[in-house]
């Protein structure tokens, strides 16, 4: 049976309160089946000038997170496929796999202005639609064939949770329990961190 899929990518370095917010709203406003958080790979915009922790323990947060949301899965379709990260090739798997689905392809307002910069841009309204959410402090850029979602959303950051991990302040307001934990266990965002790589 054919779907309403939403699609939010992300390198989720961690996956945070606000993700999960923005796919439930999304999913919510929108009517989606269900929404596929994929976790890139070798995120291309952020691997030559970011230490990225290794991806199979950002899909173990991802699915972590999203243990106990309805409608939310963890998609480690870009982590099987291998290589650099482009959205446009994961659109078109879904697509090939699922050809009667109905793909929607959720941003944040930071990524609006961006998106001409993306690898085949001038594809992507052909594989999907593509859904806006705004975000705190982010200018709402207007875009030809982009939908904006108004969903509430906390004001935090994967950045800024590295950065008080590192600091020694507290995160459990900000990431649901299971990838605190996992954050602890594995000693991330901890300088120097044991388990990152430039990947």
């Amino acid at each position: 049976m054919a779907e309403r899929v939403g699609v939010l990518g992300g390198t989720f370095d961690p996956p945070h309160l606000g993700h999960v917010a923005v796919a439930q709203g999304v999913r919510r406003a929108l009517g989606l089946d269900r929404v596929l958080l994929v976790v890139a790979n070798v995120p291309w915009q952020k691997a030559a000038d970011q230490v990225v922790t290794p991806a199979e323990h950002r899909y173990a947060m991802v699915a972590a997170a999203v243990a106990d949301e309805h409608g939310l899965d963890a998609s480690r379709l870009e982590l099987d496929r291998g290589g650099v990260t482009y959205t446009v090739d994961t659109l078109e798997q879904l697509r090939r796999e699922r050809p009667g689905d109905e793909l929607f392809l959720i941003i944040g307002a930071d990524v609006v202005a961006r998106l001409a910069s993306w690898h085949r841009a001038d594809v992507l309204d052909s594989l999907c639609a593509i859904v806006a959410v705004p975000r705190p402090g982010a200018p709402r850029n207007e875009r030809p064939g982009v939908r904006w979602v108004d969903v509430p959303m906390p004001d935090v950051s994967s950045s800024d949770i590295r950065t008080r991990v590192a600091g020694g302040h507290p995160i459990d307001a900000l990431v649901a329990p299971a990838v605190r934990d996992f954050i602890v266990v594995h000693g991330l965002y901890v300088r120097p961190h044991p388990d990152a790589a430039v990947r």
